[in-house]
């Protein structure tokens, strides 16, 4: 197969302190896969053969838990790395990767990553740094479950959503990939009646406009408040 071209990856953070060499020579070893919507990348449990660099698309990782309850523990967006199980020192996948819209994603087998980043100190930083977000908002989950009632933790989950994949939309931001209030329950810790009674009430004050797996937030302002209350 040809090799990639570097263009498709130059513009993004993790590349663009490579040179054109260095990332053909990571190129060369990529494969390149088309992900239908709702298809698993890999699944939770699966030995962890690739590591994988999202170009195109949004992917949600869920986990489920001892006691059968599936969670969404992050969503995956374009030019992030994810999958790299080497790193953590796992040698199977803690989550099943699924493409929220139809997602391109480039595939390196996992024996190649103690080569990428040696040879690529700043993939390894790249890495690292991920990783320490990804521990971060782990936490930062973990503490509004523990502490915070549903309503503020649902308005920090759409917040972050709008953060990450926003797109504006007229006078408001559009989450840029399809989203169920179901999806939302995973992300929050509580249940679809919840999410349901909640959303339903912040359409009827202006906050966020819903729809069939849509979610557009109108008032980032009201929202914060509501996030940032105290003693909710």
């Amino acid at each position: 197969m040809a090799a990639l071209d570097r263009t498709l990856v130059k513009s993004l953070p993790l590349f663009q302190k490579m040179s054109d060499p260095e990332l053909d020579s990571l190129l060369t070893r990529a494969t390149v896969r088309r992900v239908p919507q709702n298809e698993a990348v890999f699944e939770q449990g699966a030995a962890a053969d690739f590591f994988f660099l999202l170009l195109h698309g949004r992917l949600k990782v869920t986990q489920v838990t001892k006691d059968g309850q599936q969670i969404i523990v992050r969503v995956v967006n374009p030019g992030d790395l994810f999958g790299f199980a080497r790193a953590l020192q796992r040698s199977d996948y803690p989550g099943t990767a699924t493409a929220a819209t139809e997602s391109l994603v480039l595939a390196w087998p996992t024996e190649l990553w103690n080569v990428f980043v040696e040879k690529n100190p700043h993939l390894a930083v790249n890495a690292l740094h991920t990783i320490g977000q990804r521990l971060d908002e782990a936490h930062t989950r973990i503490r509004e479950m523990s502490t915070e009632e549903v309503e503020r933790r649902v308005a920090h989950a759409v917040l972050r959503l709008a953060e990450k994949a926003g797109k504006p939309d007229g006078d408001g931001i559009r989450i840029d990939f399809p989203i169920s209030r179901q999806d939302i329950a995973e992300m929050t810790g509580t249940t679809l009646h919840t999410v349901s009674r909640i959303l339903s009430a912040w359409e009827g004050q202006g906050l966020v406009q819903g729809g069939r797996q849509k979610l557009t937030l109108k008032d980032i302002h009201g929202l914060r408040r509501l996030a940032e209350r105290i003693g909710g």
